[in-house]
């Protein structure tokens, strides 16, 4: 049996045995795609800082972050306080409160296109909204996005060229799907068709950056969109209070017309948003001649305990070093691994910018589409930094937080370095 995977199962059988459970429950075992692993996941008991324990007892430097919500680690005291004082008040109140008020002020503070907020629970529900708002205020039909960025999961976003199972026709149709940084592609179809309503995207590119979008080519879009009065939906559901305070939008000053927001806005909790101008959210309003013509509901809005989570992590985003710590964290760990693969010497490179890290196991430069590398590698990287008590994202690679710490990045490169030496004794490098 190869080493990583029979270390690996000797390390964890209480995950094994959850996972036995959980097989027969969901699909796949898991309840999100991210955490699907081969042969099985880890199963999580407590997490504290940038550390998290499984069932067996193993203990692991953490990059998932929460799916990335989580700049401050886990249970950050600002924000475990503010959640315990609120849950002594109110789960859900069913009705406005003054949290919801100092939420939406914070982020119009910080982010600079947010002339108006309207939340809703999660980045895919703030995608999906976003999409529609910008169809009925320009009442055009078409949307242009890039391949491998990703928006969410529904019905207007979550398929490759072609189509997918369950999307109808119709809405593939009003899709207009172009390769990553692809400016030319842009300005062809803006210039050929006038039924464009919006082009979205990832402005850090794909998977916050392992398929990596340049500054220029945002300050670009921007002019082809301007041009074409065709609007601009940036999706900083990632990228958003991780960039800078105010997004990548802020850090590479490029203003769009309407943003995405969720992960770090509600400090771990659900919590979601779709900004912008005050102009193309109107059609949410109510009007004395009738209801809207943009229909949101959303039973779960700006919940209290969300809004409270929120407004403490925003607070420490803004008055903090909180990103300097975690984009310095990053940086040391893709210097490290990059000084690993060239002691090794393979082909391999590990890439990124702000606080994240991607490993890219084939070539010397970042990938230009998604799918370049087989899922078993992944897997079998993955496992073996598990071994090595590490956690990362299936990208694979990583978040950092502004509380990793030098010893998290030492045993995270040490853990690179041994996975390697690894890799190469079961023949996969």
């Amino acid at each position: 049996m190869p080493r990583i995977l029979d270390e690996f199962e000797r390390r964890t059988p209480g995950s094994l045995r959850l996972h036995s459970k959980a097989s027969s429950l969901f699909p796949n075992g898991v309840t999100h795609v991210g955490r699907y692993l081969e042969p099985y996941p880890i199963y999580v008991t407590q997490a504290s800082g940038a550390r998290k324990r499984d069932v067996d007892g193993n203990e692991y430097v953490d990059y998932f972050g929460g799916h990335g919500a989580l700049i401050l680690g886990h249970n950050h005291p600002a924000v475990i306080d503010a959640v315990s004082a609120q849950l002594s008040l109110g789960v859900h109140y069913g009705a406005s409160h003054e949290l919801e008020i100092q939420w939406a002020d914070l982020i119009r503070e910080m982010v600079p296109s947010a002339e108006r907020v309207r939340f809703t629970v999660t980045g895919t529900e703030a995608s999906m909204l976003g999409i529609r708002l910008a169809r009925a205020f320009q009442k055009k039909a078409k949307i242009i996005r890039f391949a491998g960025h990703f928006h969410g999961w529904h019905d207007h976003v979550c398929f490759s060229a072609g189509g997918a199972d369950g999307v109808v026709d119709g809405l593939v149709d009003d899709v207009i799907l172009l390769p990553p940084n692809d400016i030319d592609g842009v300005k062809h179809v803006l210039a050929e068709r006038d039924d464009v309503a919006a082009v979205i995207l990832e402005p850090t590119g794909a998977s916050f950056g392992m398929i990596p979008t340049g500054g220029a080519f945002l300050h670009d879009l921007r002019a082809a969109t301007a041009a074409r009065k065709v609007l601009l939906i940036f999706d900083e559901v990632i990228s958003g209070f991780r960039c800078s305070s105010g997004g990548a939008q802020k850090h590479f000053g490029v203003p769009p017309d309407l943003t995405v927001l969720a992960k770090i806005l509600a400090g771990g909790f659900p919590g979601a948003a779709i900004v912008g101008r005050a102009d193309i959210l109107a059609p949410l309003d109510y009007t004395a001649t009738g209801p809207p013509r943009v229909m949101h509901q959303g039973t779960y809005n700006a919940e209290p305990v969300s809004a409270a989570a929120g407004i403490a992590t925003l607070q420490q985003v803004r008055d903090t070093n909180a990103l300097a710590h975690a984009n310095h964290a990053a940086a040391m760990i893709r210097e490290g691994c990059n000084e690993a693969i060239r002691r090794k010497g393979v082909s391999w490179v590990v890439h990124g910018c702000f606080s994240e890290f991607h490993i890219h196991p084939v070539g010397t430069a970042p990938p230009v589409q998604k799918g370049t590398v087989p899922l078993s590698l992944v897997h079998k990287i993955r496992l073996g930094m598990l071994c090595h008590g590490v956690d990362l994202n299936g990208w694979p690679g990583g978040l950092c937080s502004s509380v990793h710490t030098d010893g998290d990045v030492e045993r995270t490169v040490d853990a690179f370095r041994r996975t390697l030496d690894w890799l190469g004794e079961d023949g996969a490098l």
